[in-house]
């Protein structure tokens, strides 16, 4: 009998196949963050057009102290942590209040958490790093393994790129994991004029058009898929009704794709697009009904003098 030889397929597999049969078209938002897409977001948190990461970064350093304050001695687990590039702006005055802070960054990237370790030891003196790599679909439960009194934070806006009702059941899982005494800090973006959000997800340098790009590429290398990126336009577009920014993909001929990991092909008319991302922008009232309707307090919050972003600290 020839043995044949056992192919590993990736758990996001199943994801993109379902994202590709589907009409229209979608693939999962977390295929951005591979290496390469971790260094692009950075990149695009300082791109002149992208207000979100300045202005929250402004408010933390406007505010730290008083959140820090109300927030007590905790231990702080950030969610989608990235490379903690806003976090030393809270974690300080916390480690002023408590002497040490233990601090548990949690994202998919180990890449992103290499750098986050390395900054915060380097800029957070008292600060104490236990990196977690976890992806979130796989649930919460590595919260209860968290000892002391917790403050969960999720900055940037990461909740807006759920779509309403899984938004609320993915605070609630969070919330399930959580004791009393606990809490959560949460970034949210507030809606406001398209002609401020629309450039913010399609920069004149085209980094945000990499950026999404890059997820073919990485179907590419790890799906053995054959998808040409130029074959393929970055769309960035504000759907009022839904109050959300989307980003697609828009096919720019007839075209078809194989991918060899799924023994698929995936065909494309001109103009035909794959939606990769939403970003929900939110009322103070539809952020109070989310956090209500995942079971926390009304929130202490904070926002900037523009009234373009704000954050939220709820109580279990």
């Amino acid at each position: 009998m020839i043995a044949r030889e056992l192919v590993v397929v990736p758990p996001i597999a199943e994801e993109v196949r379902e994202g590709l049969l589907s009409v229209p078209k979608t693939l999962p938002a977390k295929l951005f963050y591979d290496e390469r897409g971790s260094v692009l977001f950075e990149e695009i948190t300082e791109l002149p057009e992208y207000y979100l990461t300045r202005t929250e970064l402004r408010i933390l350093c406007e505010r730290a102290g008083e959140i820090s304050a109300a927030a007590g001695q905790v231990t702080v687990v950030e969610l989608g942590a990235g490379t903690a590039a806003k976090s030393c702006t809270l974690l300080r005055p916390m480690a002023k209040r408590q002497l040490q802070v233990h601090y548990f960054p949690v994202d998919i990237s180990p890449a992103a958490l290499d750098e986050a370790v390395t900054r915060v030891e380097s800029e957070c003196p008292g600060t104490i790093v236990r990196p977690l790599v976890q992806d979130f679909s796989a649930g919460f439960s590595f919260l209860r393994k968290i000892p002391g009194r917790k403050l969960v934070i999720y900055l940037g806006s990461s909740i807006g790129n759920f779509e309403p009702a899984a938004a609320v059941e993915m605070l609630t899982q969070v919330r399930r994991e959580l004791s009393s005494g606990d809490s959560l800090l949460l970034g949210t973006d507030l809606a406001k004029s398209p002609a401020i959000l629309i450039p913010a997800y399609d920069d004149a340098q085209g980094v945000t058009a990499a950026f999404n790009k890059n997820m073919l590429i990485r179907l590419n290398r790890e799906l053995d898929a054959d998808f040409d990126p130029e074959n393929f336009r970055h769309i960035a577009r504000w759907n009022p009704r839904e109050s959300r920014m989307e980003m697609h993909l828009e096919s720019l001929c007839v075209q078809s794709a194989t991918i060899g990991a799924l023994r698929m092909q995936v065909d494309f008319d001109p103009l035909e697009r794959i939606h990769t991302e939403s970003s929900y922008k939110y009322t103070m009232e539809s952020v109070y009904s989310l956090l209500d309707q995942a079971g926390y307090t009304k929130p202490e919050t904070w926002t900037d003098g523009q009234g373009w972003f704000a954050l939220h600290l709820a109580r279990v």
